[in-house]
């Protein structure tokens, strides 16, 4: 029995060494900590992934964008979960805790600024794709409130989109906590999903028609209605931000 168990400690270890190691920065700590972001989503949020063959397997599968539904401040980390790559963040600049900069920079986030005063975020987004790195955008560029509907899809997107010529990869999440603020969506427990469709391409399309037909393949693939109700997002609201201007 001790041998059993010794053999299997020791197999579990290089499982777990391997996962550490094999990171598209090649960095223990980095392959620690994305092994704790699968741990704490599959133990708090109970994630469940689906569409699984749509997720490249690559570590470096770039150029590619992610274009996700927002619902909650959890949701980076539900994505990045089921992703073996990295998934390189816009994040609204004015909600980054100034104590936690160093997290900031250390996870290569793209800071937004969504009252659109400076474009500098879309020339990261631009040059880092055409590094063949990955983007993850939020195009509602706020929390979906209420929940299940679809807000209105900024056209920063579609420009990024447009600009780079970049595959894109749609994802759905839905079952996040409902909480007040985004960073509380952190702390509560739930029974998340998170959906990969298939990886999309819009050749020549302009960019409204990129954006406009986002959001059209949105509310088909989870039936949810558009909400088009007018809606500047408050500053507690969410952590992450694709906004109008600013990728414009």
């Amino acid at each position: 029995m001790t041998v059993i168990l010794v053999l299997a400690a020791l197999v579990g270890a290089g499982v777990v060494s391997r996962q550490v190691l094999a990171n598209s920065r090649g960095d223990v700590l980095w392959g620690l900590g994305h092994l704790a972001v699968r741990v704490y989503c599959r133990v708090v949020h109970r994630v469940r992934v689906v569409g699984h063959e749509n997720i490249p397997q690559t570590l470096h599968p770039g150029p590619l964008i992610l274009v996700v539904n927002h619902t909650a401040g959890v949701d980076p980390l539900l994505v990045q979960s089921a992703c073996p790559f990295e998934i390189r963040w816009m994040m609204a600049a004015d909600m980054q805790v100034a104590a936690l900069r160093w997290a900031w920079e250390w996870l290569n986030v793209i800071d937004v600024d969504r009252l659109g005063r400076d474009t500098t975020s879309a020339r990261q987004a631009l040059r880092h794709l055409k590094n063949n790195g990955v983007i993850g955008i939020f195009p509602e560029g706020a929390i979906e409130r209420p929940p299940r509907q679809i807000m209105p899809f900024f056209n920063g997107v579609g420009l990024i989109i447009a600009r780079s010529s970049a595959p894109v990869l749609p994802v759905i999440v839905e079952g996040t906590p409902l909480t007040r603020h985004a960073w509380g969506s952190l702390l509560r427990a739930s029974r998340s999903t998170v959906r990969f469709l298939p990886v999309m391409r819009f050749g020549s399309d302009s960019p409204a028609d990129i954006t406009t037909d986002l959001r059209r393949l949105y509310m088909d693939a989870t039936g949810w209605p558009a909400n088009n109700a007018p809606r500047r997002p408050e500053r507690n609201d969410h952590p992450e931000l694709a906004g109008r201007h600013a990728l414009m």
